[in-house]
Parts: C-alpha cells; structure tokens; sequence
C-alpha cells in the first residue's frame, strides 16, 4: 500500500498557496479544496508534515496521513514529531 497526504480546506486557494509555497512555485491548483499526493516511501512525507506544522496558523488548511488502508490520521501541532519519529522508527530505510 502507498501512504498518503491528503489537505483539505473550506477557503479557495488556501490549498494552491500553501503548496505553491512548499514547491516554490505556482502551482496553479486555486479552485481545489482537496489535494492528495501519494508515496511509495513514507519518509517522503516527513517534510511535507513538517512544513505544514510549523505554518499551521498561516493557513487555513488541514492535514491527515494514511499508512494503512482507509485509517487517516489528523495532523496537528501536537503530534506532527511524534508522527514523523514514527514514520523514521516503522521505515527505516
């Protein structure tokens, strides 16, 4: 299975700005209120966790990973490093 990072928002463009600021680029994506991205590394997803922890009140977006079929978990200021140790201890590679 492939994990997963799922961004969702209620705001049009919140989504395209804050991918456009993590890709540095435009990625003009402004009417979508959902975004997906799946890995076939989970440890890919480490950065994009991070980014959006420490930028969580720049935006009005919110982020759930998926490691395991349809089980997603919310990704907050709370957990964001304890998830991504996680991420680093169950793949180690």
């Amino acid at each position: 299975m492939l994990a997963c990072v799922r961004l969702q928002s209620k705001k049009i463009g919140e989504i395209n700005k804050f991918l456009s600021k993590f890709y540095n680029t435009n990625l003009e994506i402004y009417e979508k209120l959902k975004w997906e991205k799946l890995y076939e590394n989970p440890i890919e997803m480490t950065e994009i966790i991070g980014i959006y922890a420490d930028n969580l009140d720049d935006f009005d977006i919110k982020m759930w990973i998926s490691l395991d079929k349809d089980i997603f978990v919310k990704i907050s200021n709370k957990n964001a490093n304890e998830i991504i140790k996680y991420l680093y201890e169950r793949y180690p590679y």
